[in-house]
Order: C-alpha cells, then sequence, then structure tokens
C-alpha cells in the first residue's frame, strides 16, 4: 500500500549518504540489518533512522518475518509488510518513519558492482513502477530463496577464496534485481525509442538545474527535438518539456521540504532567472506556491 504522504512536523534537513566500505567485504556491495544500518547513519552523522537521506546508491529494504516497516520516498508514504520489497534508487530521499523492525534485511549496491548486461536487463536507470514492490504469490518463492542464499552467501566471506566469494554475491545479486526488475505484470513495455529515452532521461537527470530546454537536449545528443518528444512520449505517456517539468519540480518539492533555502535560493539553483519566474514555474505545474506548498507539507496532524 503506498500513499502521497505528508511528513508531519518541522521535516529535518537531507543527509548525502555516500556508499559506505566495509573492510574485507566485496567492493559495491552490502547485505546488512536494521542494527547495520543504523550503524551506518551513525557513521554519517545522522541522528536517528528517521532523517531523511539521500543515497547515491541502489537500496533494497525487504521484510522476511514479521513486523513492518513505514518509510517515505521523495514525497510517497509506503509501508513495507512481510515479502514486500522496497527499491530507493540512487539520488531518491528515504525516511524511515518507523523504529527497527526485527525482520527486515537491507541490500545496498552500486550498479557499477553488476556487469553492463545486467545493469541493461534489469533497467536500473529507471524508476521503480510501484512503491513498494509485492511479488506475485508465484515469483514470490524465487525470489526470497535468492535473497536467502545472498544473505548467507555475503556472511560466509571465509568459505571461498576472496576473488571467488565476490563473484559468487555477484552473481546472486544479480539473480535478485532481475527477479524483482521483471516482476509478473511489473514490466512496462519495452519501444523502439527505449534507447534514446534512456540518453534523454540522464542527461536531464544532470542538466535539469542548468537547461529547462528540449532544444538544448536534442543538440547535446545528437536527436531532433521531435524525436526526443517521441521516444519520452512512449516511455512516459508524456512529452520531453513535461518530462523536465516534472523533474525540476521534484528536485524542487525535495529542497523545499527538506532545507531551510529560501525560495529564491532553491530558484537560482534550478536554473531560473528570478523568483518570479520560478514561483510562476512551480505553481503552473503543482497548483500551488512553493512557500504554500512547504507550510503545507510541514504541517502536523495536531496542528493542522
Amino acid at each position: 500500500m503506498s500513499r502521497n504522504g505528508q511528513l508531519g512536523g518541522r521535516a529535518p534537513l537531507v543527509t548525502d549518504f555516500p556508499f559506505p566500505t566495509t573492510p574485507g567485504g566485496p567492493p559495491g556491495v552490502e547485505v546488512t540489518d536494521p542494527p547495520g544500518w543504523a550503524a551506518r547513519l551513525a557513521r554519517l552523522g545522522v541522528p536517528s533512522a528517521d532523517t531523511p537521506v539521500r543515497p547515491s546508491f541502489h537500496l533494497l529494504i525487504t521484510v522476511r518475518d514479521s513486523g513492518a516497516l513505514r518509510c517515505v520516498v521523495d514525497l510517497t508514504e509506503c509501508r513495507i509488510d512481510p515479502g514486500h520489497w522496497l527499491w530507493v534508487r540512487p539520488g531518491q530521499v528515504l525516511r524511515i518513519l518507523d523504529g527497527p523492525c526485527s525482520g527486515a534485511v537491507f541490500v545496498l549496491f552500486q550498479a557499477s558492482f553488476l556487469d553492463p548486461a545486467t545493469v541493461a536487463a534489469a533497467r536500473l536507470d529507471r524508476r521503480a513502477w510501484r512503491l513498494p514492490l509485492l511479488p506475485a504469490p508465484s515469483a514470490r518463492p524465487a525470489v526470497e530463496r535468492t535473497l536467502e542464499l545472498l544473505v548467507d552467501e555475503y556472511r560466509q566471506l571465509r568459505d571461498l577464496p576472496l576473488e571467488v566469494h565476490v563473484e559468487v554475491v555477484r552473481h546472486l545479486l544479480a539473480v535478485l534485481v532481475l527477479r524483482l526488475s521483471h516482476l509478473p505484470g511489473g514490466e512496462r513495455r519495452r519501444t523502439v525509442g527505449d534507447e534514446t529515452f534512456r540518453r534523454f532521461q540522464q542527461a536531464v537527470e544532470t542538466d535539469h538545474p542548468r537547461t529547462h530546454r528540449v532544444e538544448d537536449y536534442a543538440t547535446r545528443l545528437g536527436y531532433s527535438v521531435r524525436t526526443l518528444t517521441r521516444a519520452t512520449r512512449a516511455a512516459t505517456g508524456h512529452g520531453a518539456k513535461t518530462f523536465i517539468d516534472e523533474r525540476l519540480v521534484l528536485e524542487a518539492k525535495r529542497l523545499l521540504l527538506h532545507s531551510d533555502s529560501t525560495t529564491a535560493a532553491i530558484g537560482d539553483r534550478l536554473g531560473f532567472p528570478s523568483t518570479t519566474v520560478f514561483t510562476r514555474f512551480f505553481r503552473h505545474r503543482t497548483g500551488e506556491t512553493p512557500t504554500g506548498f512547504r507550510a503545507r507539507a510541514r504541517i502536523t496532524p495536531e496542528t493542522g
């Protein structure tokens, strides 16, 4: 179950979360539990698990046996029940609302840890199509067996030579992400413009604070505006300009909710020439001003 949620109280600031490194472990992947996750946050200076963090890596969270975990990814609140999976992509903002859940498992990995064929087949550059992921009854046993094998192998560091251990973990993680990215009923239809859209999506992710014009992306990527628009519409149902605008709105909301920056500073950071232009853009796309959104999103149920 998921819904668009409002965070209660004064929204804390986001902490950037680089990939942690564990000496002696496979480089680029970590498998841990709630205490291990809390320890990694503590090393960042994060005061508690409900402080929002922005991981620079992929994060898979599941609950295996009992209990549940409530999280917010960007502005979407979701509940992870046993058998559910939350896939947080690099750059998304995660906030865990509940206390420790003993049955939770956290799998942290960098895309570079996997081979290029797996990265392409799992389409790691896309956002999850739903939060959380719930494997169908027919798919759930295979996913859970793969996780068990991954957890066991990750912990058995001394059973194999290190280079062999790393390869086994790499292959098990590849199986897990491939299964999760191809759950029955969850795949989106592939189109001829997939590669074009993928390149456009990556360019927007990098350059949206610098340019908001489809023409600039088309020139940089070597496509026509019409080609970018057609590929984006096939992949998302919307045109290229709408895709750019939605990315700007998402980043604006993140900054309004999780920073003390002024509206003027946020508009400048996102490449708008003035506060007036940014406010007009935000109101046109969301129906409210940046100040209005910030005030509404930070209202608690008690004071609202």
